[in-house]
């Protein structure tokens, strides 16, 4: 099995960032437990602050991996062409968020990639992607 995971705008100051919303631990570290955890699953990490190599990296994997977990950060409320582009695939598609989005603000509730998603998990910390992960081993 081979999953994605992207992440979007500022997650590569995980550890740094507010760690009262994000915590203190990094994303490569996070990766290398996930990948310990999961070694029966083959992980490609990326992450970008550019919104259209997020949309060049869905298309590129979308048709060949089993799954995608994506946490668009920011572009989650904004972009119309990140939620296109998980439309465009046929990998199925897990949105994930560190924080939940729904008690922060009003902005943040709107989501574009959701309509396509298979599903979405928010606010458990680095949890959630673990529960994306999970969704689809079932």
């Amino acid at each position: 099995m081979k999953i994605l995971i992207l992440n979007g705008p500022n997650l590569n100051l995980l550890g740094k960032r507010e760690p009262s919303i994000y915590g203190d631990e990094t994303f490569e570290q996070f990766f290398e437990q996930l990948q310990k955890r999961y070694p029966q699953i083959d992980f490609v990490y990326f992450q970008s602050n550019i919104e259209g190599e997020i949309i060049g990296k869905i298309q590129e994997v979308g048709f060949d991996f089993d799954g995608i977990v994506l946490n668009a950060a920011a572009y989650t409320h904004t972009s119309v062409g990140i939620g296109d582009a998980v439309k465009a695939v046929p990998a199925p598609v897990v949105e994930v968020h560190i924080s939940n989005i729904h008690a922060r603000e009003s902005f943040r509730h709107q989501s574009y990639i959701a309509p396509n998603a298979k599903g979405i998990i928010a606010g458990f910390g680095l949890k959630s992607y673990d529960l994306a992960i999970q969704s689809f081993l079932i």
